[in-house]
């Protein structure tokens, strides 16, 4: 299992710039969360797994993988929609999914060439597809191309892990946006601790 890459230097460097998140780091230790190194495999997990339970998206998923073999854009334009979404989904994702895998083989996304890309650029990119919001391209920014410096302000558990951490009752944007400068450039490193917190 591939996991996001830090080590020392980086809980090093976040304890010297954040003392709670310091403590919280030396309470929980390394984490090890997995990721998908394959952006456009990474992608249709994602969406795949909107607004389902774990287990719901597992679920799908191995049926995906066992009816098209690999995920592919080729392997997924090459089933119909009706097949796709046989695997347990509704019509919308299916068509998302479908969708993805065209933009793949048009060019319109050079998913092999992303890697390229700055942050900014790649989350234009990906919301701009249908299915793909800001907080998943966030999302593909950490656990697919290991990018060390993002914290979402979309995602409900790293803002209720930020709050649990510095004991807020609320968190408005410019506060957030002061603790997100406080952890760059280990970002993506912080948010590993502040999904824990939450």
């Amino acid at each position: 299992m591939l996991t996001f890459p830090y080590g020392q230097k980086e809980m090093d460097y976040l304890k010297v710039k954040d003392k709670k998140l310091g403590a919280a780091i030396d309470r929980i230790g390394v984490i090890k969360r997995e990721i998908t190194p394959d952006p456009f495999m990474a992608l249709i997990s994602s969406v795949v797994s909107q607004q389902i339970s774990k287990k719901a998206a597992e679920t799908v998923w191995n049926r995906l993988v066992t009816l098209l073999g690999q995920i592919t854009p080729e392997s997924i334009a090459e089933k119909d929609l009706s097949v796709i979404q046989s695997c347990g989904m509704s019509e919308r994702k299916a068509g998302y999914i479908k969708g993805i895998a065209g933009s793949a083989i048009t060019g319109r996304v050079d998913f092999k060439g992303l890697h390229n890309l700055p942050d900014q650029e790649i989350i234009e990119t990906l919301s701009s597809l249908h299915g793909v919001g800001v907080w998943t391209a966030e999302m593909l920014l950490i656990f697919s191309l290991t990018r060390p410096n993002v914290v979402s302000y979309k995602d409900l558990a790293i803002c209720r892990g930020m709050m649990n951490l510095y004991g807020l009752k609320e968190l408005p944007k410019e506060k957030f946006e002061r603790y997100r400068k406080r952890y760059s450039p280990y970002g993506s490193v912080a948010s590993l601790y502040l999904w824990e917190l939450s």
